[in-house]
C-alpha cells in the first residue's frame, strides 16, 4: 500500500520524538511491504518564526491532500509569558483542526503491566483500565464568540453547541462503545449548562438506535472525581471540548506517564495522531524525551487512518517490549539505568 503522510514536527520536542515515530514508520512499511511518502511542513512556533503564521496555507494545502497527519507538539515559552501576543502557536492548532474538521479527539487511556506501579494511583484502583475519550474538537467555548469591555476590565467567552456537532460526535461514541465494552458515558453539567443539557437530551434521543449500549449520564465534577477512584469501572465516554481538555489530562496520568500515551484528532476526510504530550521546551535538544507516545500514535495512524491492524499491533508489542526491558527514557528509568530519545528509537528498529 502506498501511504501518503503529512509530518508537522512542531515546536519543542516535537523534531525529536517525530523522528522515531518515522524511524519506526519506515520500519513497518519495509517490513509490510508498504511504501510512506513524508511530506514535512511548518505548524506552531516554528511557522510563526518563518511565516508569521502558526497554520501557513502552505501546510493545510499539504495536510489536506495526505491521507493522514502525524504531528509532534506545539508551543513555546515565549509566548505562553506574554499574554499581549496576537499570533500564538495553539492558535496553529485549533485553526487545524477547523479547517480539516478534526471534530472528534480520541484519547485512549490504559495501563502497561510493567509500569502499573509508577501510576500515582493505587494498583487496585487503575489495574485493568481502558478507556476512551472522544472529546468534541472544533465547537464549544474554544471557538465561540470572545472579547473584552469597559476598558477591557470585563472578559466573555461563549460557548455554543449545534445539535449536529452533538449528534456527529455522539455517534462515533455510540460507534466505539459497540465494538468494545458496550458502555457510553456522556459528561456534562446539564444542572447549570443550557449546552449541557442540549448534549443530554441529543444523546438521550440516539439510544433506540443503539439498545446493545449501557448509556449513563454523569455530571463532569463527578466523573473528575470518579476517574482517580474508579477509572476501570468506564470504556467510552463523550463530552464537549472544555471538559474533555480537562478530564483527558487527568486521565493521561493513570498509566504514569504522559510520555506513553497516544490520540487521534478524527475528521470526515483526513485524521491526525499525535501524542498527548506538549512540546516540553525544558528538555529541547537534550535527548531525553520519551518517544513512545508519538511511536504509539503511529500505531494508531496505522490501524485508524489505513486499516493495517497488524501493523499497528507489531507496534505496540515492541514498544511493550521496550518497556519490560526497560529501554526507557529517564522519565521512566526510575533512576535505573536510562537512554536517550535516539537509542530508544534505534532500539524499537532493531527488534521490529
Amino acid at each position: 500500500m502506498k501511504l501518503k503522510i503529512a509530518l508537522l514536527a512542531g515546536d519543542g520536542i516535537g523534531p525529536e520524538v517525530i523522528a522515531q515515530a518515522v524511524k519506526v514508520s519506515d520500519a513497518i512499511a519495509k517490513k509490510f511491504n508498504h511504501e510512506i511518502s513524508w511530506y514535512p511542513a511548518l505548524t506552531g512556533a516554528a511557522a510563526i518564526d518563518a511565516v508569521g503564521d502558526p497554520y501557513p496555507d502552505e501546510t493545510h494545502a499539504i495536510c489536506a491532500s495526505s491521507d493522514a497527519v502525524l504531528f509532534g507538539a506545539i508551543g513555546h515559552p515565549r509566548f505562553d509569558n506574554d499574554p499581549s501576543a496576537k499570533v500564538r502557536p495553539e492558535q496553529g492548532l485549533l485553526k487545524m483542526r477547523k479547517k480539516l474538521g478534526l471534530f472528534a479527539n480520541v484519547r485512549p487511556t490504559f495501563t502497561f503491566p510493567s509500569l502499573i506501579d509508577k501510576s500515582p494511583l493505587k494498583r487496585e484502583r487503575i489495574e485493568g483500565t481502558d478507556l476512551v475519550f472522544l472529546r468534541e474538537l472544533t465547537g464549544g467555548i474554544y471557538f465561540g464568540k470572545k472579547g473584552r469591555e469597559q476598558n477591557g476590565d470585563v472578559a466573555y467567552d461563549h460557548c455554543v453547541y449545534s445539535r449536529d456537532e452533538v449528534k456527529r460526535l455522539a455517534k462515533k461514541g455510540f460507534e466505539m462503545a459497540m465494538t468494545r465494552g458496550k458502555k457510553l458515558c456522556c459528561v456534562d453539567k446539564a444542572n447549570v449548562l443550557e449546552t449541557s443539557r442540549l448534549w443530554r437530551e441529543t444523546v438521550q434521543s440516539m439510544e433506540k438506535d443503539y439498545p446493545e449500549v449501557e448509556v449513563s449520564y454523569e455530571f463532569v465534577d463527578a466523573v473528575a472525581m470518579r476517574l482517580v477512584q474508579w477509572p476501570n469501572s468506564y470504556d467510552v465516554l463523550i463530552t464537549e471540548n472544555l471538559f474533555g481538555d480537562i478530564l483527558t489530562d487527568e486521565a493521561s496520568v493513570i498509566s504514569g506517564s504522559m510520555g506513553l500515551m497516544p490520540s487521534a484528532s478524527v475528521g470526515a476526510k483526513v485524521s491526525l495522531f499525535e501524542p498527548i504530550h506538549g512540546s516540553y521546551p525544558q528538555a529541547t535538544g537534550k535527548n531525553i524525551a520519551n518517544p513512545l507516545a508519538t511511536v504509539l500514535s503511529a500505531a494508531m495512524m496505522f490501524e485508524t487512518a489505513f486499516g493495517l491492524h497488524e501493523e499497528g499491533a507489531a507496534i505496540r508489542a515492541i514498544v511493550n517490549k521496550s518497556l519490560e526491558e526497560g529501554i526507557v527514557t529517564e522519565d521512566l528509568a526510575d533512576g535505573e539505568k536510562s537512554y536517550g530519545t535516539t537509542q530508544v528509537g534505534d532500539w524499537l528498529v532493531e527488534n521490529l
